[in-house]
């Protein structure tokens, strides 16, 4: 890498030490304190409420179906230039026409207040860190950190800086919201309703662009970084020695493939408060991913590419997606817009999907965009810090929070240094004995410096070529994803873009001294000099969060990248079919076998026994045919003992706190560790024997099949992985209330799913906390650029953020059984299949 140097870590492993075992008043965030908030308001409330509405069916009907959507007919919408036409299909899915770009941006930021004005509002609160102000105290911990690491202070620089097209396209999505609302006050949604009966009351604010941007950077929070694993280092560093790091933390295997192999190019856990890891509206855990890959024409059924996309985020309701169509008509230097695909209710354009010459996808990246750097803070001044020798005074902002409940606001400080905001700082506040009592850490993190993702967004969104493809994705900074792209003249390609920043020394795996000045950013990987591919001779293109280069690279990306299971499996499927269809894809978007599977199981089986018990699951897991499918007796055997030799493997030397916090990437070191039978970290340091391999091999599969029996039962031949593995579409506010009653109004699940961790079709689950899904496939997409009216699309729930409208949760079955809908192109083919048409005017 130009200009690094190697860190060397003895000066500050001390350090490090201290900072693990510093302060334990971890604060929980959104999820957690959402939950702990409702259930203390709502309790009794809200289960009176449900018996009033239970009482009175009149009533209840009229209350839930009051804020569904008029979907036929006409309306009005001040601020339209000209009449709007918007046809839902059968799934729910609004295809908006309009004569000019100010409406079609107007109409699509109503309908998405027509359907998901609740999860916009609970989005924008998390944003901008104003939770407390419905939720009460137990909402202040997510809202102290969002304020401090100041997210909504970035998206503020930004609308500063937004150029003309892309200002007066988020106007004109804002205008849309607020003409929804304006009209609408009384019945935007279920949640207000309930809300306001147990006198948590409050009128939504007109919506703003700012309100778009904020929503940008919970996205880029959520994909665009690699703290946890940072961190993760600094604790096994401080417990074991950094001798341990190439064990327990293995690199990239070289056998398994890099997105571009022929690139064309010109402190710890427990001294960052929980916050910082909990707040993921995407969802949080290693299962956060994607897959996509697109294939040449020269290897499709067609002639044309084949392109497919599915994005894994947290499992919520609602879908986190919003299918859309946007239709200029007629297209023009006025109106430039047709396309079609995945939105964000809070954000216009389209993310992801295809217009009339190009279609692309995403997976992320997950690159290494964040650096923690340990300050000195001067013992006379704690606002001020050391920088090469000299105290340098600390930006402080204050910010104040209004809390529900609460006559005066909170107030926090936050400081501020030149490396980025100090994180662990929020827990206690400048008035507790302790707030400086231990290093402070500050976050660097590309997503603070102000960018230009949703200028991005409709530059993709009218790409017409690869140049103007590309010339799209320069502009879009964070977060960084792996974009594959393919148009109707048959070209595929890959683009990698982003802010990678380059360092003066160090790769960014460790905390690192902030007061020495070695390891500043000293800028950020040119745009033309990321990886990229055009029509490659393999004939595809294949992204699965794996290695996107090989270490030959000049430049640091990250060395955190996803073990590359998925990518292994779905290179190995396109590799042995040299005409791809549809119906392929489909059968790899449902492919439920673990690539890990073939690395550990033929050590399993080579072990002998005298137990019956464990010979019954020998013999079990011999006769599985290795795919994780929901009525597989082996899946559920051999999930459950991973998690078993993890543990037995690596517990007694990482601890339990650790090991909870190391277990994805503990189960990928203890897949490599199994190819030597004498490797020593197999030995129980708690016992004065000395174990082997096969021991506790047998002593996680007897671990596994107890846990099993318990669960399920004493028949192995009736054991079931979907009976352990399901999927819960959970609220994300009244849903994580406590109160059944209303949970069982507003989430949907548990269903039996097939699939696994790392397997395509990633249903992930914790391994800390197994078997219950935590992500998901968010969606799925397949476009055929021979004929775009043979695509096909599904997400996870439904169109709808209204609950027991039809399509709140009418795509979960078809959804977990790999199943789409058609992705509709053609206005007749709209016109065909409408439920409902309706004529908006000025």
């Amino acid at each position: 890498m130009p200009g690094a140097r190697a860190v060397d870590l003895s000066p500050i492993i001390p350090i490090i030490a201290l900072i693990t075992a510093v302060f334990s008043q971890q604060a929980a965030f959104a999820k957690e304190g959402v939950m702990r908030a409702f259930s203390r308001l709502l309790l009794v409330s809200l289960v009176v409420v449900l018996l009033v509405v239970l009482a009175g069916a009149g009533y209840g009907l009229v209350t839930v179906r009051s804020s569904w959507p008029q979907i036929d007919g006409e309306a009005q919408a001040d601020g339209l230039l000209d009449e709007v036409t918007v046809i839902r299909d059968s799934w729910g899915v609004p295809h908006i026409y309009a004569t000019n770009t100010h409406d079609l941006f107007f109409t699509q930021g109503y309908v998405h207040a027509q359907d998901r004005f609740w999860q916009m509002e609970f989005w924008r609160r998390i944003g901008s860190g104003r939770l407390a102000e419905i939720l009460g105290p137990s909402a202040l911990d997510s809202d102290r950190f969002i304020r401090t690491v100041g997210w909504h202070r970035t998206a503020a620089r930004e609308l500063e800086m937004l150029d003309d097209e892309t200002r007066a396209a988020l106007e004109a999505y804002a205008e849309g919201v607020n003409a929804y609302i304006s009209t609408h006050r009384d019945r935007l949604g279920l949640e207000f309703t309930i809300l306001g009966l147990t006198g948590v009351d409050f009128e939504p604010e007109p919506w703003t662009p700012l309100n778009t941007l904020t929503w940008a950077k919970v996205m880029a929070w959520d994909l665009g970084g690699n703290m946890d694993a940072e961190l993760l280092r600094a604790n096994i560093v401080a417990r074991l020695g950094s001798d341990a790091l190439d064990d327990l933390v293995p690199p990239y295997r070289e056998d398994y493939p890099v997105v571009v192999p022929h690139p064309l190019t010109g402190g710890t856990l427990d001294s960052v408060p929980e916050a910082a890891f909990a707040t993921h509206a995407l969802g949080v855990g290693d299962g956060l991913g994607s897959n996509d890959w697109v294939v040449s024409g020269s290897r499709t059924e067609t002639g044309l590419p084949l392109l497919a996309d599915d994005m894994h985020l947290g499992i919520q309701m609602p879908s986190i997606w919003y299918e859309l169509g946007l239709h200029c008509e007629p297209v023009g230097a006025d109106c430039p817009y047709n396309v079609t695909g995945y939105s964000f209710a809070s954000t216009p354009g389209i993310i992801v999907g295809h217009n009339d010459h190009i279609a692309w996808g995403v997976t992320n990246v997950g690159p290494d965009v964040q650096d923690l750097f340990i300050e000195q803070v001067n013992p006379e001044n704690p606002n001020q810090y050391l920088f090469q020798g000299e105290w340098v005074d600390m930006e402080t902002v204050r910010e104040e929070i209004t809390v529900a409940g609460e006559d005066e606001p909170v107030v926090v400080n936050a400081r501020i240094t030149r490396h980025g905001p100090i994180i662990n700082d929020v827990v206690g506040g400048e008035e507790e004995d302790w707030s400086f009592g231990w290093q402070p850490l500050a976050l660097s993190w590309t997503a603070l410096q102000p960018g230009t993702l949703i200028r991005s967004v409709f530059l993709l969104d009218k790409a017409s070529d690869w140049e103007s493809f590309r010339e799209a994705l320069s502009y879009w900074n964070v977060p960084s994803q792996n974009f594959v792209y393919a148009d109707v003249e048959g070209n595929i390609g890959y683009q990698m873009p982003g802010s990678i920043p380059i360092r003066a020394a160090g790769d960014g795996t460790l905390p690192v001294p902030g007061w020495s000045g070695e390891y500043e950013w000293t800028g950020f990987i040119p745009f033309d000099e990321l990886p990229r591919s055009f029509n490659p001779p393999e004939g595809y293109i294949a992204t699965a969060n794996n290695a996107v280069v090989g270490p030959d690279f000049p430049y640091l990306i990250t060395r955190d990248w996803s073990p590359g299971y998925r990518a292994q499996r779905i290179v190995e499927l396109l590799t042995a079919n040299d005409s791809v269809s549809i119906a392929d894809i489909q059968a790899m978007h449902g492919d439920s076998s673990p690539a890990y599977v073939r690395e550990i199981l033929p050590t399993v089986l080579a072990t002998s026994t005298d137990d019956p018990r464990l010979a019954e699951a020998l013999d079990l897991l011999r006769e599985w045919d290795g795919r994780a499918v929901r009525d597989s007796a082996g899946a559920a055997l051999f999930e459950s003992f991973r998690i078993h030799l993890v543990d037995l493997t690596l517990g007694d030397e990482l601890g339990e706190q650790l090991l909870r916090r190391a277990r994805s990437s503990a189960a990928v070191a203890v897949e490599r560790l199994l190819a030597d039978p004498a490797c020593p970290w197999f030995d129980d340091v708690n016992t004065p024997e000395v174990e082997t391999r096969d021991e506790i091999v047998l002593r996680a599969l007897e671990a596994a099949v107890d846990e099993l029996t318990e669960k399920l039962g004493q028949d192995m031949s009736r054991w079931r992985w979907g009976d352990l593995h399901t999927a819960t579409f959970e609220n994300q506010s009244l849903g994580q209330s406590g109160v059944a009653p209303i949970e069982a109004i507003f989430n949907r699940g548990p269903v039996a799913v097939d699939g696994a961790r790392n397997t395509i079709n990633a249903t992930g689950y914790s391994m800390s906390h197994p078997y219950e899904v935590t992500t998901v496939p968010s969606q799925r997409m397949i476009v055929d650029l021979a004929d775009f009216t043979r695509s096909l699309s599904m997400h996870t729930t439904g169109q709808s953020g209204h609950p027991f409208h039809r399509h709140y949760d009418d795509m979960i079955d078809p959804w977990r059984n790999i199943q789409y809908h058609p992705m509709l192109w053609q206005r007749a083919d709209v016109e065909a299949d409408a439920e409902g048409v309706l004529l908006l005017r000025p």
